[in-house]
């Protein structure tokens, strides 16, 4: 029996196809939905309700024992609503430069997994096994998302791609180190990271692409409508995971695998 700082359970999912599908689902709908509120309502007000919200999330991911999809895929999309408010607070609002904020995150991520790996020496999703972990853990995706949402930002505005290009762009660059995993030997730490930043600039910038107005190189269906398809294709996805999630996250073989690669870096 762990001690009473300790999980029973790993508190993430397994990660495999449908883990970085919905990954990229809630990214995109963090992105049409914080724009579908901050435009519909007072900004004031809708950034404020984003944030209750995405506090009682995380407070009862804490509070569970155990890894529920449920409870883990609202805090990660809660993540992506006021992660992107707070995002373009900054940049519009306070005025920051978007290739100064994506070096700002790029420093705070990596002092995130310096003190998560020498307290831990280890950054394994497949061991959030302990509030402390469990900490960093989120602390961790708080960060690549702030830093896959100045990437994002930076490519198709700054740099002029567009949101069609920068979500080729990312979408190719989100593969990589999948590929690299598999056939070239990249860690298992490395590779799930660094796709894990790239889900974001991703699915925001194709789902920009879908929403915003021809005039802004989008297709305009609107961020109301565009949320609300992914938002069911999310919950598509949740409920496959609650159906058919085995009993521990990660405890298949080839995840196995993964986890002693981990544990070796």
């Amino acid at each position: 029996m762990r001690n009473a700082v300790g999980m029973l359970r790993n508190k993430v999912p397994a990660v495999t196809a449908l883990f970085w599908v919905t990954k990229l689902l809630t990214t995109a709908m963090g992105e049409t939905t914080s724009d579908y509120l901050v435009k519909n309502y007072d900004p004031v007000i809708a950034v404020i309700a984003a944030f209750v919200v995405f506090a009682a999330a995380l407070v009862l991911q804490f509070a569970v024992r155990r890894y529920i999809p449920w409870v883990y895929w609202l805090t990660v999309l809660m993540v992506a609503v006021f992660g992107t408010m707070v995002a373009d607070v900054l940049h519009i609002v306070i005025g920051i430069p978007y290739l100064v904020s994506t070096v700002f995150f790029a420093v705070v991520l990596a002092v995130v997994f310096v003190v998560w790996y020498r307290t831990q020496r280890t950054l394994s999703v497949h061991h959030i096994d302990t509030r402390t972990r469990e900490f960093f853990y989120w602390c961790a995706v708080l960060a690549t998302f702030a830093l896959g949402t100045a990437v994002g930002d930076l490519t198709a505005t700054t740099f002029g791609l567009g949101y069609l290009v920068s979500g080729i762009l990312f979408g190719v660059l989100f593969a990589i180190p999948g590929v690299a995993y598999r056939w070239w030997g990249l860690g298992a730490t490395a590779a799930f990271w660094t796709s894990y930043v790239l889900t974001r600039p991703f699915g925001a910038s194709i789902s920009d692409y879908l929403a915003v107005s021809h005039a802004r190189g989008g297709l305009d269906l609107g961020p109301g409508p565009v949320s609300l398809v992914l938002f069911a294709a999310i919950v598509v996805c949740v409920v496959v995971m609650s159906v058919r999630r085995p009993a521990e996250p990660g405890a298949t073989a080839a995840e196995g695998r993964a986890s002693s690669t981990l544990a070796a870096e």
